[in-house]
């Protein structure tokens, strides 16, 4: 039952029974919208938006389940988890302890709570001994760099990442018991744009200002490594959800009908959906002979062509606007240029020579898990 919040009135059943071959989970909600009879004109819609919403949940439950379960006579972990409030952060600390790992978030508030350890890597402190004796660090924090890129913004997005990167790796090395493996964030802007060409683990690094700060974020890691600390550098292509990325800015245009290719529409996207990011994790948790640079991406990149048009066909609205490409540097500056221009045809070759398997690997199914449009 509700005991507050938007519904005039709300009650959700949440069922689990056992059907022979394992468990069915099912879910009763009834509702009543404020407003009375006005309210009532959009039970509708609002019964379309819960309905999927938990053919997303159950979807998303069940292939969790799914990796747990390939994974469970494997010992569990302790794992410390920076950006764990971060859009992925946030589902992996949740997708990690409902398969029984013990999970640190570090944070930077003064007052922590249960399972949480205190740093501030700007002045360079953290409560170390909580660091001691675990199995895994994955490092995820850092400024966002969707934002027009003044000289303010450059300093700020290069401090976040390769500063943090660099204290953590040193106090890592320095632990009496350091962890055995560091995942530590990195991105495909390392390639830079470059055409059509497949890039793999191997390619060398591009042009421009995305290009230099993965490889000195990278670079950040060495402390880590020359401890004998396995480092994975995630390599993470464009992740597919509705929250704070670049899909959640094009959702509105497109559900108002508005939704618009950029004239490059041959440029090659290489994203990945964010269930194969967290199980990717895990996966790289475990493959003790994976290091270096490893690229989270789907196995099938897309042109922004093939986006538009996934996306019209998954949303059900038309595709008939272009937006002139020379207009991007004007608006978004070099921001722009490098990540929405870029062309990166990404392969995950370690992935994919390590046997992991991706659950979202076509982009329409992906697009349709992510905003909850199985239909």
């Amino acid at each position: 039952m509700q005991d507050e919040g938007p519904f005039a009135s709300w009650s959700h059943v949440h069922s689990f029974e056992p059907d022979g071959a394992g468990t069915t989970v099912s879910d009763s909600v009834s509702f009543e919208l404020p407003g009375g009879a006005v309210g009532r004109l959009g039970n509708g819609l609002a019964a379309s938006a819960l309905r999927r919403l938990f053919e997303f949940r159950h979807e998303r439950l069940r292939h969790d389940l799914e990796r747990h379960e390939a994974d469970a006579s494997a010992a569990r972990l302790r794992v410390a988890v920076t950006g764990a409030s971060g859009t992925i952060g946030r589902e992996l600390v949740a997708f990690l302890e409902s398969g029984g790992h013990e999970v640190l978030r570090l944070v930077r508030r003064a007052q922590t709570g249960p399972g949480e350890l205190r740093w501030d890597p700007d002045r360079s402190t953290v409560e170390r001994a909580g660091l001691e004796g675990l199995d895994a660090v994955v490092h995820l924090s850092g400024r966002r760099i969707d934002t027009r890129w003044s000289s303010r913004a450059r300093n700020e997005i290069t401090a976040s990442r390769i500063g943090s990167t660099r204290f953590l790796a040193g106090v890592l090395a320095s632990l009496e018991r350091p962890p055995a493996t560091l995942l530590a964030a990195s991105a495909i802007g390392y390639y830079g744009d470059r055409g059509d060409e497949p890039l793999t683990e191997a390619s060398g690094r591009g042009a421009g200002f995305l290009p230099r700060l993965c490889a000195d974020w990278e670079a950040a890691t060495a402390p880590a490594s020359r401890a004998g600390i396995r480092v994975v550098n995630l390599r993470t292509g464009v992740v597919l959800t509705p929250r704070a990325t670049p899909l959640s800015r094009l959702l509105l245009p497109w559900r108002l009908g508005l939704g618009a290719t950029i004239d490059r529409g041959d440029a090659a996207v290489s994203w990945i959906a964010p269930d194969d990011v967290v199980g990717a994790i895990l996966h790289l948790l475990r493959a003790k002979g994976v290091s270096g640079p490893v690229n989270l991406s789907s196995p099938e990149p897309a042109t922004l062509r093939e986006l538009a048009d996934t996306l019209a066909r998954v949303l059900g609205r038309p595709r008939f606007l272009r937006a002139p490409g020379a207009l991007v540097p004007i608006v978004l500056g070099q921001m722009g240029r490098e990540t929405l221009l870029a062309s990166q045809r990404v392969v995950p070759q370690q992935l994919l020579a390590s046997t992991f398997e991706f659950r979202y690997p076509g982009l329409e199914r992906a697009l349709r898990h992510a905003l909850g449009r199985y239909r």
